[in-house]
C-alpha cells in the first residue's frame, strides 16, 4: 500500500464528513470484565462473524505480490447483500482483520450501524504487522496502526481493535509478546492524545499451551501498557460435544478471574461438517456468560478452508448453506443478560507477569516509534545506506556490518531490539534503511572514516553530517553506541496533526510499505547468533510472495 496521495486523502477526507452525518449507535463501554451500552448500562454480549475474503486458514489473510488485500468494509454493494443475511444470524458484531483506511467506508459503516452491528478492527494487513519471526515496532507499523484508529474513530459502531492476532504461538517465538504489547500501549495512548472516544484495544490469541502465560503478560504490568480485551481462538468443540469435554469449562475457570472482558475471537471447528453449532448454547449460558462476552464465529465467506456460513457465485449473489441454518437455529435458543453497569463492582484484579521458565518476553518494552528521532539520528551520520536497497541488499549489509571485526557487535547495538532481555537500542525503531545506515556510519567511524569505508558494494554513500541544533538532545541521550533511553523528545508522529476525524490524513494517517520498510525487513536478530540471518532472508521472501500471518 502506497501512502497517501491527494485524491486519496481528499476521499477519505469526505468520508469523515459523511460519516458525521450517519446515524449513529449506542457506544459499547468497558466496565471491569464486562462490556456495557453506554446509554442503558445492558452489559453487551458479542454475537460475531468473522467477516473477510481471501483467508487462507484460521486468523490468517493473504495479497498479492503487491500488498493488494480485499477490504470488506469499502464495498458497499457487498455490505448491502450481506447485511440483511448477517441480521438473520442475530449478527451484533463483526470482526474485520484488514482495511485499506485510504478507502471510504462510510456506506459500509451506515449500513451497519443500521443494523446495529458494531465492528472490531485488526490493525494489521498481511505485509504491515509485526511478525512473530523477526518481530519489530517500527514507525511504519506504528503509522498504518494509527492510521486505521483515525479511519474508524468517528464511527460510534466502532467497537475496538486487535493490536495482534495469534502472533506468539510457540515457546520459541514468545519474546515477539513484547513488540506487540508495545503496540497496546502505543495505540491506547495515541487514541487518548488524539482525544478520541474511549475505544479498547486488545490482542487475539490461539489456543495452545501458552494460553496461560499469553493472558498473564498481555494483562500485567501497568494498565497503560495492558490490554483493554482479550481475544481467544478457541476450536476445541467439534461436532456434537459438551461444556466439559470440550474444554470450554476448564477454559471458563481459567479466566474466572480475569479483570477485563474476554470473548472467542474466532469459534466453530469444522472437523465434523455441517457444523451443529451445539457450543453456542454453552457458550451464551449462565456458566460461560458469567465470565465470556460472547464470540464470533469464523467465518462469512465459504473458502478452500470450508469454514464459511455464505458462498458468493460468479454473480455475485448470496447462498447460504447448512452451516448458516444451523448457526441461525441455535442462535435464536440464546438471550444472554447479565448485570446493569450500575450495578456491576469489579473486583478481579490484573494479572502477575509469567514467570515460567517457556516464557521468554521481557517486562520491559520497545520504545514508542518515533521519526523525530531516527530523522535526526539520519541527519547525524556521515555515511548512510543508499535509497530503495533491494531486500538481499539490506539482507547483505546488516549481515556484513552488524557480525564485522571492525566495530564488532557495538555497529548494530543501537539498532538491536531483544524481546527476551528486554534491552531496546535507541534507534531500534526505525525502519530497514536508517537502521543499515546507523550501522554503516559505525563501521565507518571505526575505519578512521576512510572513504573506502563508506562503499558496502555500492550500497553506502557519504554525506555531511549536519544534525539541527532540535536534534543535539536526542542524540546526546542516545550515545555514542545508540544505547541509551531517550526520555526527552518530540511527540511521536500522528500526535502533533491536525484534525481528530476520519480525514485519514496527518494524524498518522499515511502508511508506506517501500523498500526498506518495517513489515520487509528488519534488523537480523544478532543478540540470537548470525545463523539466523538464513531464516531472516527467507521471511523477507515469504513477505515479497505476500504470505505472512496477521
Amino acid at each position: 500500500m502506497k501512502g497517501f496521495g491527494a485524491v486519496a486523502t481528499t476521499i477519505a477526507a469526505a468520508s469523515w464528513f459523511v460519516a458525521s452525518a450517519v446515524a449513529q449507535l449506542d457506544p459499547i463501554v468497558i466496565k471491569g470484565s464486562k462490556f456495557f451500552y453506554k446509554t442503558n448500562g445492558t452489559e453487551f454480549f458479542i454475537k460475531g462473524i468473522a467477516y473477510q475474503q481471501d483467508f487462507t486458514g484460521n486468523g490468517s489473510t493473504t495479497a498479492n505480490a503487491n500488498g493488494a488485500y480485499t477490504d470488506p468494509l469499502a464495498d458497499p454493494a457487498s455490505c448491502a447483500r450481506d447485511v440483511p443475511l448477517m441480521q438473520q444470524l442475530q449478527t451484533n458484531t463483526i470482526r474485520v482483520y484488514a482495511v485499506d483506511p485510504a478507502k471510504d467506508h462510510s456506506e459500509c459503516m451506515s449500513l451497519l450501524t443500521k443494523a446495529g452491528i458494531y465492528v472490531v478492527l485488526d490493525l494489521g494487513n498481511p505485509t504491515v504487522s509485526i511478525n512473530r519471526d523477526q518481530p519489530a515496532w517500527t514507525e511504519e507499523l506504528y503509522i498504518r496502526y494509527a492510521s486505521v484508529i483515525d479511519a474508524f474513530s468517528n464511527y460510534t459502531n466502532t467497537l475496538g481493535f486487535f493490536a495482534g492476532n495469534e502472533v506468539s504461538n510457540a515457546a520459541n517465538n514468545t519474546a515477539a509478546s513484547a513488540f506487540v504489547k508495545a503496540a497496546v500501549r502505543d495505540m491506547k495512548a495515541y487514541i487518548v492524545t488524539k482525544k478520541y472516544r474511549p475505544m479498547g484495544v486488545g490482542y487475539a490469541t490461539d489456543d495452545d499451551d501458552l494460553r496461560t502465560e499469553l493472558a498473564d503478560y498481555f494483562d500485567c504490568g501497568p494498565p497503560a501498557n495492558s490490554i483493554d480485551f482479550w481475544g481467544y481462538n478457541i476450536y476445541s468443540w467439534c461436532g456434537t460435544s459438551s461444556y466439559s469435554e470440550s474444554k470450554y469449562e476448564a477454559r471458563t475457570q481459567e479466566f474466572s478471574t480475569y479483570n477485563v472482558p474476554a470473548f472467542f475471537a474466532e469459534y466453530g471447528c469444522n472437523k465434523v461438517e455441517p457444523r451443529p453449532f451445539d457450543e453456542v448454547l454453552a457458550l451464551f449460558g449462565t456458566n460461560m456468560t458469567k465470565v465470556w462476552s460472547g464470540g464470533i464465529v469464523y467465518m462469512y465467506f465459504q473458502e478452500t478452508n470450508n469454514y464459511g456460513l455464505v458462498s458468493i457465485g460468479s454473480d455475485n449473489k448470496a447462498t447460504t448453506n447448512k452451516d448458516f441454518d444451523n448457526l441461525s437455529t441455535q442462535i435464536a435458543k440464546v438471550n444472554p443478560t447479565g448485570p446493569n453497569s450500575a450495578s456491576y463492582t469489579p473486583t478481579n484484579s490484573a494479572r502477575a507477569c509469567p514467570t515460567t521458565s517457556t516464557w521468554q518476553a521481557a517486562t520491559a518494552l520497545p520504545p514508542t516509534p518515533n521519526e523525530a528521532i531516527c530523522s535526526c539520528m539520519m541527519s547525524s551520520l556521515k555515511c548512510v545506506a543508499k535509497p530503495n536497497l533491494s531486500d538481499t541488499d539490506l539482507s547483505k549489509g546488516f549481515g556484513f556490518v552488524c557480525s564485522s571485526s571492525v566495530g564488532g557487535t557495538n555497529n548494530c547495538e543501537g539498532i538491536n531490539g531483544n524481546g527476551t532481555t528486554g534491552v531496546y537500542g535507541a534507534y531500534s525503531m526505525c525502519n530497514a534503511t536508517q537502521k543499515l545506515s546507523w550501522a554503516y556510519n559505525q563501521y565507518y567511524l571505526a575505519q578512521n572514516q576512510n572513504n573506502k569505508a563508506c562503499d558496502f558494494s555500492g550500497n553506502a554513500q557519504t554525506q555531511s553530517a549536519g544534525a539541527a541544533s532540535s536534534c543535539a538532545s536526542i542524540t546526546s541521550q542516545a550515545g555514542a553506541q545508540g544505547t541509551g533511553t531517550i526520555s526527552n523528545a518530540p511527540p511521536p508522529t500522528g500526535l502533533s496533526g491536525a484534525g481528530n476525524g476520519n480525514s485519514g490524513s496527518g494524524s498518522g494517517g499515511s502508511s508506506s510499505t517501500s523498500k526498506g520498510a518495517a513489515h520487509v525487513l528488519t534488523v537480523p536478530a544478532f543478540d540470537f547468533g548470525i545463523l539466523r540471518l538464513a531464516a531472516y532472508v527467507t521471511s523477507a521472501m515469504l513477505v515479497g510472495a505476500g504470505m505472512v500471518l496477521l
